[in-house]
């Protein structure tokens, strides 16, 4: 993710964090003002016990009127300041939650936005822990954490004002002997950082653990190898404990150290004042109000030192958030996008050369393309094939802008691919992949992904278009059938065909097909390649052809090797040619010949 958001201090993730959500810094000053009235009646205490000392008791008497009109003074205070503390936590809770909201609702958008690439190179489960634990881990700081520093910081503050007032020597003396503290919490701070960072990627990387194993189920229990993911998971709950306690040890230096920090304040304060004598003009009452008002000071040191840790982890979280948010979506729309034009389109790849982001750091990017060059006239069906790793489907996502050539141009319309904006290219041109995503719904909710607004009537008919109206009103509940999670109360043939119901609602003028009929049934790969041939009827089309009976029936195949094109010909041509294709469809032809036989 964004390095920038990693380096950057704690200061900055909180600024950045406060661009993102302007919610968090929305009212921050009435907010402020409620929380120091709010710190008033705790300050108001001591004072009022002064004035009871130096003023209620007189020659061993006490006067009593005076003394209950203090106590009733101070329970109005009280009242009236406590009011204005729930007040300030209202909003502050309300505001927090209004920032996590938004927090949560920009950080989902923004990662389905990312370009494959950095979904490739971050582990989904990681992803999802930003939006699930890392936020949660935010809102935990922010029902406790936040409190603290906005009530317990306002209170210092005020305190620190009245102390001054009371007598500056000896708030000079309670200041200089705390002041060792803040190197102490600075110190232990960086330690912490650096260990909640650890904890929360080891959390990370443990949560997309146990999300493959969960999704790798059906392959575990097929090779009764489901202890080695247990082991690994163990391995990683056993780092992760190893992280948490040594970042909880760190912070157990954080307790005691304002305890102790606590008592030589309060040490100091009654040396010096008992060292002054009378003749400084503290009375008794002054003396003690002033005690009190040094353990007020003090007394968020302690509440501090307690939500410390957990000011840190919140921050760790955050850091990770906003590296996500910081980085750059891809492949990026250009501020002044420019309209495909109506009517057929003719897809040119022109000088492209690709590389992908290496994973591995010091290592340099692999190119699987290599300035490759195809112009493909409107309504054509092209049919890509070479090898597996010979860039084929690279081809096909660049024209699908999933990605960005690294030199060259990719053009629709004779418009270039990084001029188009993105909502215009998606309703034109449509991916269907060789493996479709379907979602733990129906099939007609399924089909509607490609065009939300479609009726259900509309649904059907275009699924007519396709001859497969048959096949889903011969399932339990037709259009309302539902899939099952990623379809698996579907065959991986019949995914397919809701993969190919979905791009002809869309009705698209550009087609890329990732070819997926080698493990269904030969009844299964008739219909899906009659449905292939309608779909594509009139279209551009460009089929990554894994079987080649696709590309035997394609008005042109395109044949790759180690990133680049090698042969470009129709069918018949390249068979004569006796090349890379010609040794290929004998291959397969020899295969199909021997899977009959059998």
């Amino acid at each position: 993710m964004s390095e920038p958001s990693v380096s950057r201090g704690a200061i900055g993730v909180i600024g950045r964090s406060v661009e993102i959500a302007p919610a968090l810094r929305s009212g921050f000053l009435t907010t402020f003002a409620l929380a120091a009235v709010g710190a008033g009646a705790r300050v108001a205490v001591p004072i009022l016990l002064q004035l009871a000392i130096d003023n209620g008791v007189s020659g061993g008497q006490v006067r009593v009127d005076y003394v209950v009109r203090l106590a009733l003074v101070g329970i109005f205070l009280v009242v009236v300041t406590s009011s204005c503390q729930r007040a300030a936590v209202v909003r502050l809770g309300l505001r927090s939650e209004a920032a996590l909201y938004e927090l949560r609702v920009r950080l989902f958008s923004h990662i389905h936005r990312l370009s494959l690439a950095d979904h490739n190179e971050e582990k989904r489960g990681a992803l999802v822990s930003r939006v699930t634990s890392d936020i949660e881990t935010l809102q935990q700081f922010f029902s406790w954490g936040a409190l603290a520093f906005l009530l317990d910081g306002t209170l210092m503050v005020v305190v620190a004002a009245v102390m001054v007032a009371y007598d500056w020597m000896l708030s000079a003396v309670a200041i200089l002997i705390a002041m060792p503290l803040a190197f102490v919490l600075r110190t232990v701070q960086r330690r912490l950082v650096s260990a909640w960072s650890e904890t929360r990627e080891v959390n990370a990387e443990l949560i997309g653990a146990v999300g493959e194993m969960a999704s790798g189920a059906e392959t575990l229990h097929a090779y009764e190898v489901s202890s080695l993911p247990v082991r690994h998971v163990a391995s990683l709950l056993r780092k992760r404990t190893r992280k948490y306690v040594r970042a909880s040890v760190i912070g157990a230096f954080l307790f005691p150290s304002g305890e102790l920090f606590s008592v030589l304040c309060v040490s100091g304060v009654m040396a010096v004042a008992v060292a002054r004598g009378p003749a400084a003009g503290l009375t008794s009452g002054a003396v003690v109000g002033f005690i009190f008002l040094t353990y007020r000071f003090l007394e968020p040191v302690a509440e501090f030192t307690e939500v410390f840790d957990q000011t840190q982890s919140a921050v760790a979280s955050l850091r990770r958030v906003v590296g996500v948010l910081d980085t750059p979506v891809g492949p990026p729309e250009h501020p002044e996008p420019e309209r495909i034009p109506d009517g057929p389109l003719d897809v040119v790849v022109r000088n492209v050369t690709f590389a992908y982001r290496s994973r591995s750091a010091g290592s340099e990017n692999e190119t699987v393309l290599h300035d490759v060059n195809l112009s493909i006239p409107a309504g054509q069906l092209v049919a890509v094939v070479g090898r597996t790793g010979s860039g084929k489907t690279t081809l096909g996502r660049l024209v699908a802008r999933f990605a960005d050539p690294v030199a060259g141009q990719v053009l629709v319309g004779g418009v270039d691919l990084t001029r188009v904006g993105n909502d215009d290219l998606r309703n034109r041109l449509m991916v269907v992949p060789q493996e479709p995503f379907l979602f733990d719904d129906t099939v007609l909710h399924n089909l509607r992904y490609s065009r939300p607004t479609a009726s259900e009537e509309e649904c059907a008919e275009a699924l007519d278009g396709l001859g497969l109206l048959d096949w889903v009103s011969g399932l339990p509940d037709g259009l309302r059938t539902r899939v099952g999670q990623r379809g698996s109360a579907l065959s991986a043939g019949e995914r397919q065909l809701v993969a190919l119901g979905r791009a002809a609602i869309s009705a698209p003028d550009i087609l890329v097909l990732d070819e997926a009929t080698s493990s269904v049934d030969a009844l299964t790969e008739v219909r899906i390649s009659r449905a292939l041939e309608r779909l594509s009827r009139g279209r551009t089309t460009i089929a990554i052809a894994h079987r080649l009976s696709t590309a035997a029936r394609a008005d042109r195949v395109v044949v790759m090797e180690a990133g680049r094109i090698v042969e470009d010909g129709s069918h018949e041509v390249l068979l004569a040619a006796g090349g890379l294709y010609c040794a290929m469809y004998g291959a397969w032809m020899a295969a199909t010949s021997t899977e009959s036989g059998q």
